[in-house]
């Protein structure tokens, strides 16, 4: 198990590689599909977006209402695929890393040999558990988007696994091969 902390450096980034596993601390930033559309229209428009993309990466989550006492509420990854059509300008300006759920595109896989990046893959289904690893949340744009807001999230060793490196090489296709040749 291999701890990591953002902001991630390309040196990490090209250390990395499918299916290794990680535990990740440091800033990140939740976004999801209407964010994502709203960050294609600032990027359109030339105006700013509302957080760094050098070195973050961006946990496609939308937490749900955060209870007396807690950072954040339940916090599971969404599908990823969802994102899909804006991650490569978003690699593009700096973004290091990504956290969902399931498999990517032939264009993010490519955007992410293109400008070094690394997709983590995050359990569905252990929301309350993962939730336990973020020790603070701050809505940084968007309130009106409520759950899909962007968040700057503090984690504490959230773990992770690589589902996609920067060399092309995907968690989910390798594990599916093992797996027939098991079958062999």
């Amino acid at each position: 198990m291999r701890k990591l902390t953002t902001p991630l450096t390309e040196e990490v980034v090209r250390s990395l590689h499918a299916g290794d596993h990680v535990l990740l601390s440091g800033v990140v930033y939740t976004a999801r599909d209407a964010a994502h559309l709203r960050m294609l229209e600032c990027l359109e428009k030339g105006e700013p977006l509302p957080m760094p993309l050098e070195g973050q990466v961006i946990y496609y989550a939308g937490p749900t209402p955060t209870p007396e006492g807690r950072p954040v509420g339940s916090i599971g990854p969404t599908t990823s695929t969802r994102m899909d059509a804006s991650t490569p300008t978003l690699l593009s300006l700096g973004l290091k890393g990504m956290i969902g759920k399931g498999m990517r595109g032939k264009n993010v896989m490519d955007a992410m040999q293109q400008y070094p990046s690394v997709y983590f893959a995050a359990v569905g289904g252990a929301a309350a558990l993962m939730a336990k690893c973020v020790t603070s949340l701050e809505v940084v744009a968007w309130d009106d988007l409520g759950p899909e807001s962007v968040k700057r999230l503090t984690l504490e060793e959230l773990p992770l696994v690589v589902a996609a490196d920067c060399y092309g090489n995907d968690a989910f296709e390798l594990g599916q091969r093992a797996y027939l040749e098991t079958l062999e």
